[in-house]
């Protein structure tokens, strides 16, 4: 299968195409610039240089060479949904694959750290968190191409972890640097589901031989409460885990990742992608992270600045 990834030097892109040219693909991913045409080089996949938002020409042309695309960037609400309604307008009525990657912050609740029970399966209905809500509208665009001539389908990846630092335990690992200590928001009884990218990935080459035209998956493998993390962090650093307020965490870890990741709820299951994909995750725990030394490295405080000296 030719497919083309948008979003392929980034951390999920990255697992993809990984998986997507060890199946034996043909694989071709964007890349703004030089440097990242020669990374993607080096992993066997094809660059095509482009930015989706100032200068999209080519990665549409792209993609309509290709029997799929798979758009994994990380984009603005706005900026998003007109890109992928120009990928939609190009790839009516091919028949060709439309995968597009959500995420299930659409679920969240901002809950300041305290427990909530909600979770949901990839059709319950719910009300979208206000912050990214407008995702939903592009989910839905997505969706609808199923009636055009498209074979398009979404992926609402919750948290993703891996072999390397990302997500909450590295964000974990970060606030020792600057706090010296592993700090979770409040009572930190908030869960964030999660996946390793690998199994992640695993999903989306599921999704690509059999998912359904017009189908929502989700792609959850387990769930652990943040203070639990920042209590596993803290027995391997040696330090203690404290608890702080929302306008504390924005201090350390900014508005965005706080009110997006750390202080919110969100919880999902997968049986859609079970039942019809035959999906089954292996990597059921993210603090199997926990004492990786690229992710203690995070908890160093950056070296003090030395004071000028008269030359």
């Amino acid at each position: 299968m030719r497919i083309f990834v948008l979003g392929a030097t980034g951390y999920l892109g990255g697992g993809l195409v990984a998986r997507f040219v060890a199946d034996g693909h043909q694989v071709r991913g964007l890349a703004r610039t030089a440097q990242a045409a020669a990374a993607l080089e080096a992993r066997e996949v094809a660059p095509v240089l482009g930015d989706l938002e100032l200068d999209p020409d080519g990665a549409l042309d792209a993609a309509g060479q290709a029997d799929a695309v798979v758009f994994a960037p990380q984009l603005l609400i706005e900026p998003e949904r007109q890109v992928v309604g120009a990928f939609l307008d190009r790839m009516a009525g091919s028949g060709r694959t439309f995968v597009f990657t959500s995420g299930t912050g659409v679920l969240g609740r901002l809950t300041a750290g305290d427990w909530c029970e909600e979770t949901f399966a990839e059709d319950d209905p719910f009300i979208p968190y206000k912050l990214v809500a407008g995702r939903v509208q592009t989910e839905s665009l997505v969706r609808a191409a199923a009636d055009r001539g498209v074979r398009a389908l979404v992926i609402r990846p919750p948290l993703i972890w891996g072999p390397t630092p990302h997500g909450h335990v590295a964000l974990t690992y970060q606030s020792v640097a600057k706090t010296g200590a592993a700090c979770y928001v409040g009572r930190g009884l908030n869960m964030y589901s999660h996946v390793h990218v690998e199994d992640l990935a695993n999903l989306y080459a599921l999704a690509l031989e059999k998912g359904a035209s017009g189908a929502l998956y989700h792609a959850v493998s387990g769930e652990v409460a943040n203070r639990w993390i920042a209590e596993s962090v803290a027995r391997d650093l040696g330090v203690e885990a404290r608890s702080v307020t929302l306008d504390e965490a924005i201090d350390i870890w900014g508005k965005f990742v706080t009110l997006i990741m750390l202080g919110v709820s969100s919880r999902s299951r997968s049986p859609r992608a079970r039942r019809e994909l035959g999906w089954t995750p292996t990597r059921h725990c993210i603090l199997d992270q926990v004492g990786q030394p690229a992710l203690r490295a995070l908890a160093r405080p950056p070296p003090a600045e030395r004071p000028l000296t008269p030359a």
